[in-house]
């Protein structure tokens, strides 16, 4: 079977929860899959679900984020291109061995200039065959677009945050 690549993208709710649901259950299906969080710091309650599917369905991610990139300083910003394009390295070295990658928040690693969008670009390109390769974040390139077989746009429509209602535990972390 031919490994198509996914797109999660736009301003509402979901991508990340739609990504995970994916990962769970080609993870069901006996596939080895690797998620990989860019720009999220802390811990997040689908954590703990993944950690019991070791080693079918792994995570990983930057555990010393502890600020949203505009609080960052000049040298935490160095910091974070250095860990991402780490955590990026690891996605390609797996890419073989894996029957799935999830780069959560990859879109937003590039806007926010942590990692080129031409790295992601050709990896996407030159990906194995096999690979099952699913991308989530706002503000998905064009050209990242175009390379995809799926590309689902979650927009919102209205949010409880608008109402000044805060992230819950369990919903939205």
């Amino acid at each position: 079977m031919d490994g198509l690549v996914h797109i999660y993208t736009g301003n509402g709710k979901g991508k990340t929860t739609a990504a995970v649901g994916l990962g769970i259950r080609a993870a069901g299906s006996g596939m080895k899959v690797l998620m990989i969080q860019f720009c999220k710091g802390g811990s997040t309650c689908e954590e703990l679900v993944i950690a019991q599917l070791k080693p079918a369905f792994e995570l990983l991610k930057d555990k010393k984020i502890s600020k949203f990139t505009w609080q960052m300083t000049e040298e935490e910003h160095k910091q974070m291109r250095e860990n991402t394009l780490n955590l990026f390295n690891l996605a390609i070295s797996s890419a073989n061995n894996k029957d799935m990658i999830i780069l959560d928040e990859i879109m937003a690693a590039i806007s926010a200039g942590f990692i080129d969008e031409k790295l992601v670009f050709d990896f996407v390109k030159n990906k194995p065959s096999h690979l099952e390769l699913v991308m989530t974040g706002r503000n998905a390139p064009e050209k990242l677009v175009e390379l995809a077989d799926y590309v689902s746009e979650i927009n919102a429509v209205k949010h409880p945050m608008t109402k000044g209602i805060d992230a819950r535990k369990g919903i939205e972390f």
